[in-house]
């Protein structure tokens, strides 16, 4: 890139990246969020959503501050800055975590397919596939352009949802937040809990800090990620409570929301943007590997071709597309994602909160080159 990077690129396009890789399956569906807030009932769901927000907002700017501070824009070199010899650890919480959500991502893909269509689930889960491969062929670049336009397409496509739920559902939302519900799962851990797993997403997108001129520029743009991408989740939680618990079982909330809104069109609109938020899910992640692998090229000279780059995506697909085939979409986001949010607090969360934040505020200048002033240009 010749120049300065524009404050597009600075400032924004890390939030748009994070919540395009935060979005996947379960989130642009409806399914996390009926899991993970609906429990709460419509106030504390907000409440939870809250929680979630800050702490992706706080680890994403130590993440982009400390990223940029080492240098670091992919996960290995991350990773071997923060956790020394340890950074294997992370790499294999990283891939079963990669293996989950592309499970999830094939299984909302098939059950789309399924939705519209009537086309066997497996279908759209390797029309997914293809997708994903063709957006990761070029690396950073491309992956970037899909999440600048995509992330258009779906606060397009969210508002305008919003706007007809509270249209044709305004009494049932109002009245689903004036009636108090004795809720079963709490707020504070429902929004921890969400955020936790979540909130690795931040690494997956490390090559946008090179954008980053600044450690002024890292600090918003990490702040800036929580709202980015919690706004469309919180838009479609309130249009969800107006069915609010009935909506609670269903596979694809978003699905059955649009079949009662009667809107044809609209609906096949709104799975159209599902599918583009798939793809640029998958392409954040898998884009992430494809980097981790292109730095071991370059440190032997050599260039990771773009054949390679569609070849390993494609292959690590096939592996998350039998594992949806065989587990399906809420058995997966409920009982796979809880699980992991321990792992990546003991390998990520805490050594980033502890000894990467030491690091920062003790060595910045001696060993990153950075000043204080950085903060203020």
């Amino acid at each position: 890139m010749s120049g300065r990077p524009s404050r597009f690129a600075r400032l924004v396009l890390p939030g748009f990246a994070f919540k395009a890789v935060v979005i996947g399956g379960g989130y642009a569906t409806g399914r996390e969020v009926a899991e993970f807030f609906l429990p709460c009932g419509p106030r504390n769901g907000l409440l939870a959503m809250a929680v979630s927000t800050v702490i992706w907002a706080v680890v994403c700017a130590l993440t982009f501050l400390f990223a940029r501070a080492t240098q670091s824009l992919d996960y290995r070199a991350f990773f071997r800055e923060l956790l020394g010899r340890a950074w294997p650890a992370f790499e294999l919480a990283y891939f079963a975590l990669l293996l989950l959500i592309l499970s999830v991502f094939g299984a909302a893909a098939g059950a789309i397919g399924a939705a519209l269509f009537g086309a066997p689930e497996i279908v759209g889960a390797l029309c997914l596939m293809a997708a994903i491969a063709l957006a990761v062929l070029h690396g950073n670049e491309s992956v970037e352009r899909v999440f600048k336009y995509v992330s258009i397409l779906l606060y397009t496509v969210y508002a305008i949802f919003l706007v007809l739920s509270l249209t044709y559902f305004g009494p049932e939302i109002r009245r689903s937040f004036n009636v108090e519900t004795a809720a079963a799962a709490n707020w504070f851990v429902a929004g921890v809990s969400y955020a936790g797993y979540n909130v690795v997403c931040a690494i997956a997108i490390l090559p946008v800090v090179r954008h980053m001129t600044s450690q002024r520029d890292a600090l918003v743009a990490g702040l800036l990620c929580g709202p980015l991408a919690m706004v469309p989740a919180a838009l479609f939680f309130v249009c969800m409570c107006a069915f609010y618990p009935a909506i609670s079982d269903a596979t694809l909330p978003s699905d059955w929301m649009l079949a009662r809104l009667g809107f044809p069109a609209f609906r096949i609109v709104f799975q159209v943007m599902i599918f583009a938020a798939l793809v640029e899910s998958g392409a954040g992640t898998l884009n992430a590997v494809n980097q981790r692998i292109a730095s071991t090229y370059a440190e032997h000279g050599r260039s990771f071709p773009a054949g390679g780059r569609a070849l390993v995506s494609s292959c690590i697909m096939v592996v998350a597309i039998f594992i949806a085939q065989r587990f399906g979409l809420v058995a997966l986001i409920a009982k796979g994602y809880r699980a992991l949010t321990a792992l990546f607090l003991v390998v990520y969360i805490v050594p980033l909160l502890t000894y990467g934040l030491w690091r920062l505020h003790t060595r910045r200048t001696a060993l990153y080159g950075w000043q204080c002033e950085d903060f203020v240009q």
